[in-house]
């Protein structure tokens, strides 16, 4: 399906929203010059445009399947992969070491936001690879980084995240899997694994699973699982795939969406694996790798999002139904009303979710670059919102995208559908939304709320910026700010964690609310600096004005139920809730 890359959104967000000058401006960093940038995006999205959106359909609609033990991928995936790994761009942020950029986090959050818009099923399986890669590169052993960290960087290896068992969804520490000490240093890794995105492929030489597993005699719990790297064919005395490990692809799920992702379920019988990390502290190292990932699942969200808005704004433009409110009331769909409506906040929906993406990533960088806690902490916080508001984001408006094509939205060929098939999984990677808020109304606010405090500071100083030439917007985040202070000291004041997790959901839609206005804003005003004369009139100073004085209405009502406790919740026993007396 036809994707127009939005490379002016994103230089327009890092040159004048969320400070990536900052980035650029530190030693490790210097390199990403502004040309360099710019050329990075060109051809990013050359490549998202030209080569992986035409494989959109191909891969929903002739899926992955597993023939003889051997998984067959969608017809033209293969040639889009090696068009990804032979451009570089799956070891951008990886270290020049072991062949990779060493650029910012941002450019890659850039780049998979691109690929996931053209084709959400291929651009996941770099993206598993890439967490890998700063898994191995802050916790492996220097051996096992020069062995397998070229391979994974220039992709021709591919990684994955072996976490979730049957009966260990997200309850990591419920899992089973065994891992045996042999005598030459390596493990024993035997069980079986679900939900195993790109498990296998016919493209990769080779495929190296981290597995979280329990050594002999390991506490219960997360804290006696460590994690071992478990490559589908042992690598031989020069490094290249040798013989067939032991492990196996039992069967691929049947899916919802995004089907041109093999998603497996993976047996492991004693498969040889190597210790990452310490013992015992798997869950320190996967998370380094899950971080990464929740972030990378936001970006999957958005990517779908404005996807499925083009979509639906090329359709809008073309088709004609009813009369319209133009002269001679012969225009198209987009005319009414209505979908006027649905498409402006498609369209500002995606926009914030975007700026707080990308505002995550390069506090990220900046943590990198300058050995910062401040910016750690406000990646930490950011986290979170970015997974669950940019995948719920990206959820709404592929559903959106279906109601502006009316009962065409319906039918398969228009590929409305196809959208928010695929999108729909995000909110449950990676940990599911709820998860993500239970995050951080409990981990994320263990400093007492100070990244938070140290963020809304921020939207203040928008606010302050804003007061002359958007006084109603101003005045409008400004209540947001003080609605914000207020809830977040709530939920520090809280010492029943399950008051705190009753509100979580409804504290992290009004955070990330506030941020999209703050952001919104933050472009208005760069707009309007940028073209003064015009400023009232720009197109982002209207944007922000949507999102402000419509999305965020529902703002005082999230930050009233995120303080309202748990009772209500448990005042209905099971037996009520199935209606019986």
């Amino acid at each position: 399906m036809s994707y127009t890359a939005p490379i002016s959104e994103i230089q327009f967000l890092l040159d004048h929203v969320v400070g990536f000058d900052r980035v650029r401006a530190s030693a490790r960093f210097s390199e990403a010059t502004p040309d360099l940038c710019a050329a990075i995006l060109t051809e990013g999205g050359k490549l998202s445009e030209e080569v992986l959106a035409p494989l959109q359909r191909s891969g929903d609609q002739t899926p992955a399947v597993l023939d003889n033990g051997v998984v067959r991928t969608s017809p033209g995936f293969a040639e889009g992969y090696r068009a990804i790994a032979q451009g570089g761009w799956i070891g951008m942020a990886a270290s020049p070491e072991y062949g990779g950029m060493g650029l910012p986090q941002t450019l890659a959050v850039a780049l998979n936001e691109m690929m996931s818009s053209a084709c959400l099923a291929l651009s996941l399986n770099p993206l598993m690879t890439q967490g890998q890669i700063e898994a191995l590169e802050h916790h492996a052993s220097d051996a096992l980084k020069s062995l397998v960290l070229p391979k994974l960087i220039s992709g021709e290896w591919c990684g994955t995240m072996n976490l979730t068992e049957p009966q260990a969804g997200s309850d990591v520490g419920a899992l089973r899997t065994r891992a045996a000490p042999n005598d030459d240093g390596t493990y024993a890794i035997s069980g079986q694994k679900i939900f195993i995105s790109w498990g296998d492929s016919d493209f990769a030489a080779n495929i190296c699973h981290l597995v979280l597993a329990r050594l002999p005699g390991a506490a219960a719990g997360t804290r006696g699982i460590s994690l071992f790297l478990v490559p589908k064919y042992l690598p031989d005395a020069n490094g290249e795939p040798g013989e067939a490990n032991r492990l196996r692809v039992v069967s691929l799920e049947h899916k919802l969406g995004i089907h041109g992702s093999p998603t497996a379920v993976m047996a492991y019988e004693g498969a040889t694996g190597w210790l990452v990390g310490a013992e015992n502290a798997g869950m320190k190292a996967m998370f380094t790798m899950m971080n990464n990932a929740r972030l990378g699942v936001g970006t999957e969200g958005l990517g779908v999002a404005e996807a499925a808005f083009q979509h639906a704004l090329a359709y809008a433009m073309e088709r004609k139904q009813g009369k319209t409110p133009v002269p001679e009331g012969q225009g198209t769909i987009i005319e009414h009303a209505d979908v006027r409506r649905m498409l402006v906040a498609m369209k500002a929906r995606t926009a914030a979710a975007r700026a707080i993406i990308y505002e995550t990533a390069v506090a990220t960088d900046l943590a990198k670059a300058n050995d910062s806690q401040d910016m750690a902490a406000r990646a930490a916080f950011l986290t979170p919102i970015a997974k669950a508001f940019g995948t719920d984001t990206g959820i709404e408006v592929a559903s959106l995208g279906i109601q502006v094509h009316g009962g065409m939205g319906f039918i398969e060929e228009t590929g409305a559908a196809q959208y928010l098939r695929d999108v729909r999984v995000t909110a449950i990677y990676e940990g599911t939304n709820g998860i993500q808020a239970m995050d951080l109304v409990g981990r994320k606010l263990m400093d007492g709320g100070a990244a938070a405090y140290a963020i809304l500071n921020d939207m203040s100083k928008t606010v302050a910026a804003a007061e002359v030439r958007f006084p109603d917007l101003a005045a409008l985040l400004d209540s947001a700010v003080q609605g914000l202070i207020a809830t977040t000291g709530w939920m520090v004041e809280q010492t029943d964690v399950t008051a705190r997790f009753a509100g979580a959901v409804p504290y992290l839609q009004a955070f990330a609310l506030g941020l999209g206005g703050h952001f919104l804003l933050k472009a208005a005003l760069a707009e309007a600096d940028l073209a003064p004369d015009t400023s009232n009139r720009g197109a982002r100073a209207a944007l922000a004005r949507a999102f402000i004085r419509r999305q965020m209405i529902a703002f005082d009502a999230l930050c009233a139920e995120a303080r309202e406790g748990a009772d209500q919740l448990y005042a209905l026993s099971a037996e009520d809730l199935a209606g019986q007396s």
